[in-house]
């Protein structure tokens, strides 16, 4: 089909235009983005809760010390993939120089898992908790290491840390449990 020749010519003349919208650069001339310890921490976290392995049995921590950032915590997963999954999407983050990655993976154990799963029914099977499981990743999350179970996340208020800690020690052979819930 022939374009009449106007019409083509409009066309080039759009096209034209688009492609110098796209070649101008954006922000302030020279400017980079910035990398301040705040833009590194919100980067980090985001980057971390969207790990496609991280559940509410692993606990990832991070701390940023200017352009480094060290990772701790404890995580369950075959092979410690999350450990390297986190360490692998930490260093893509633009201003981060050094990861040190102190994660712990957590060796597995059918009694240790048995545990977890008793864990998660006695605290979320209640309905004062069970809002803490909504979200891709829950804010309580539930730490089993050789029968000593920690908690760890963030509650709304000091009844509800209370009442998960009640809940946890209501399991059947659990050593001890540490209740580091933090109120919101």
């Amino acid at each position: 089909m022939k374009v009449p020749y106007r019409a083509g010519k409009a066309i080039s003349i759009t096209c034209l235009l688009a492609l110098l919208f796209l070649a101008v650069p954006r922000g302030r001339a020279g400017s980079a983005p910035s990398t301040s310890p705040a833009t590194i921490d919100r980067q980090v976290h985001h980057e971390l809760v969207m790990l496609p392995w991280y559940n509410l049995f692993d606990n990832l921590q991070y701390r940023v010390n200017g352009d480094e950032v060290i990772l701790s915590g404890q995580v369950v997963s075959e092979h410690g993939q999350t450990k390297y999954d986190a360490e692998n999407a930490v260093k893509r983050i633009h201003g981060v120089t050094k990861v040190v990655n102190d994660i712990e993976v957590l060796p597995p154990s059918p009694f240790d898992s048995q545990i977890r799963r008793a864990e998660y029914r006695a605290i979320f099977s209640r309905a004062d908790l069970g809002r803490y499981t909504l979200g891709a990743i829950p804010q309580v999350h539930i730490i089993v290491k050789g029968g000593h179970v920690t908690l760890e996340g963030v509650v709304m208020d000091q009844m509800d840390k209370t009442i998960a800690g009640i809940a946890a020690n209501t399991v059947p052979n659990v050593f001890s449990v540490t209740n580091n819930l933090r109120i919101e």
